[in-house]
């Protein structure tokens, strides 16, 4: 079997939002398509937990779809495509390596500050929001202990409970949103 290329692909998609393509398709907006990006993400996220390469490659390429959808439509209404797409991707992972392409300090400590410091001075940079256990994740990452606030409510001494837990998988090496699926997972196998 002959292998696709990348603008093998780009005409696909384009054939199926063009006329006479797929009416499900032609029909997508970035909006109608936002619960399909997630839900990919946590099928590329479970076939890592399983280990299955082969199903980690399948799921990989219905990522590779979201992205290539929202670009095709972003074309289509003139803003944007997937070589802004990519141009904008390699000038950020250049940007953000100045270890690599650059003079900057190559340990981790640098490497992380630095990252956090090109993060927040790049143009166009905004926090978005997260769901609240990646972010307290994040927060946790960043240095910042839970367990040194001060909690004016009950309700608020309960979620400094829970952010606490997160810094303790995050300090153990485990990402606590895993290792909350995989012990949902767990326990929804013992009933």
């Amino acid at each position: 079997m002959a292998r696709r290329s990348f603008s093998d692909l780009l005409a696909l998609i384009s054939r199926l939002r063009g006329e006479g393509g797929c009416p499900w398709d032609r029909a997508q907006t970035h909006e109608s398509l936002r619960p399909y990006m997630l839900e990919e993400a946590y099928e590329a996220i479970a076939a890592i937990d399983a280990r299955e390469p082969d199903a980690l490659a399948d799921e990989l390429g219905d990522l590779l779809l979201q992205v290539l959808l929202h670009s095709q439509i972003a074309a289509e209404a003139g803003e944007f495509t997937i070589d802004d797409v990519i141009d904008n991707l390699a000038a950020k992972l250049i940007r953000r390596h100045p270890h690599v392409f650059g003079d900057a300090p190559n340990d981790l400590p640098a490497i992380r500050k630095n990252w956090e410091n090109i993060k927040a001075s790049e143009a166009g940079h905004r926090d978005h929001p997260l769901p609240p256990l990646l972010a307290a994740r994040k927060l946790v990452a960043k240095g910042v202990d839970p367990e040194r606030a001060s909690y004016p409510s009950p309700e608020l001494a309960a979620g400094g409970e829970i952010i606490a837990a997160i810094k303790a998988a995050w300090d153990a090496g485990f990402d606590p949103e895993i290792a909350l699926r995989k012990a949902l997972s767990h326990l929804n196998g013992e009933r």
